[in-house]
């Protein structure tokens, strides 16, 4: 099926793997199994995080994802299953038990249960094989699973799809599959995926091996990386077979795989509620990154598709800054304003003089001027203010750390 390099088994690398373990083998480019040839995923979304970062718009009651903060008229979480449609034959979010309801009632036509419930972040690598397991139970350990963060943004929504469909692809031939940002600045608030040669997978001509994962480096390795030209951001986004993903947990984390693996057995039971409650809180927190994608790319199982579709993980209000297009008339001409009027929430009512690319979010409906404060950020909600500067934006999350310490548990 490719002419170029195999992804590594898992036999060629692990001694004594265990007798459980079943290396799937090579399917057709397109399996039934797989749902209509043009969705060729199961799409996973995990949907966790406060978001401490754009505090104190988001908040551990209604975090970042549940939130429109492009003024796109659709949240984040919407988006993202927006975008996903056209190439998932399923989705599945998975999410923390008091966003159930907010999720279910912002996807209205995502089946009740689609929607898994985590008694407590646990990180993306739990809440990831917790959905494989039971999209296995449903459509078979051959089904191709994609894993993609509930708070991202994507301007070019057809290269999204055209990059799945591609790593949809290389997951039939067995690989464990990245999909890498272009890199448009040497920033230092992301990983990064360095790219090697063509793997030669039918469907999936920019399918490339990944030679490893850096996580967030320093500004000259990051100018040297962008000078390279072979490495891209790491967005997070994962996809493979849920059995290929299921079997490498097994092995590189075994206490975790058997943990996940009682639960899916249980899910489907009377005794899911008490196995999850028994069990959840003991899973090892560890992201999907760690888990697998670095150790499995270390031997050679790792492809990645490179694709530039204008990707942005809404990490800050100077992301927010550039996302948000500044008016171009009115009393807050010049200025990005965002409120909560799509969430039936009030207007914003800001007035502008001398204040060209600032931010001014409000939930309030209060009056906001901004008086000669070019680029300034300001936050009303109604029981916190937040006035900052892009550059100091990432420090919010200090902050959100400062109020925790003072057990001001009424701000979070």
């Amino acid at each position: 099926m490719s002419s170029g390099r195999e992804p590594v088994s898992l036999y060629a690398v692990i001694d004594n793997a265990p007798q459980t373990l079943t290396q799937s083998l090579p399917r057709t480019p397109h399996d039934p199994a797989d749902g209509p040839a043009d969705r060729p995923i199961h799409a996973i979304i995990p949907a966790g995080g406060a978001g401490t970062r754009l505090w104190p718009l988001s908040r551990r009651g209604r975090p970042k994802f549940l939130l429109d903060l492009t003024g796109a008229g659709r949240t984040l979480i919407q988006g993202t299953a927006a975008r996903l449609a056209p190439v998932a034959a399923t989705t599945t979010v998975v999410t923390g038990i008091a966003h159930v309801a907010a999720v279910a009632d912002q996807l209205p036509d995502l089946p009740r249960e689609s929607i898994l419930a985590e008694p407590a972040p646990r990180d993306s690598m739990a809440a990831i094989a917790l959905a494989a397991t039971v999209i296995a139970a449903r459509h078979g350990r051959d089904a191709v699973v994609g894993s993609f963060a509930a708070d991202q943004t994507i301007a070019d929504e057809a290269a999204f799809a055209d990059a799945v469909r591609q790593a949809a692809a290389l997951a039939r031939a067995g690989w464990v599959v990245t999909i890498g940002i272009e890199a448009t600045g040497p920033s230092t608030a992301f990983g990064y995926i360095h790219s090697g040669g063509a793997v030669g997978v039918a469907g999936a001509p920019d399918g490339r091996r990944v030679l490893g994962f850096t996580e967030k480096p320093d500004a000259a390795t990051a100018t040297a990386y962008l000078a390279a030209g072979d490495y891209r951001w790491n967005a997070g986004m994962f996809v493979t077979r849920a059995g290929v993903l299921l079997d490498h947990l097994a092995v590189r984390r075994p206490d975790l795989a058997a943990g996940i693996g009682a639960i899916g057995a249980a899910w489907s039971t009377p005794a899911r509620e008490e196995v999850l409650a028994s069990l959840w809180p003991g899973l090892e927190a560890i992201s999907i990154d760690r888990a697998i994608a670095e150790p499995v790319a270390a031997q050679g199982g790792v492809a990645v598709v490179p694709a530039a579709m204008g990707w942005d993980d809404v990490g800050g209000f100077d992301a927010l800054s550039e996302l948000v297009p500044g008016r171009t008339r009115g009393k807050a001409a010049g200025v990005a304003v965002l409120d909560d009027s799509a969430g039936a929430g009030p207007a914003a009512d800001v007035t502008a003089v001398d204040s060209p690319g600032a931010l001014a979010a409000s939930t309030t409906g209060r009056k906001v001027v901004l008086l000669g404060v070019p680029g300034a950020i300001v936050v009303d909600t109604p029981d916190a203010l937040l006035v900052t500067a892009p550059e100091r934006a990432q420090a919010v999350k200090g902050v959100v750390d400062g109020l925790r310490a003072e057990g001001r548990d009424d701000l979070l």
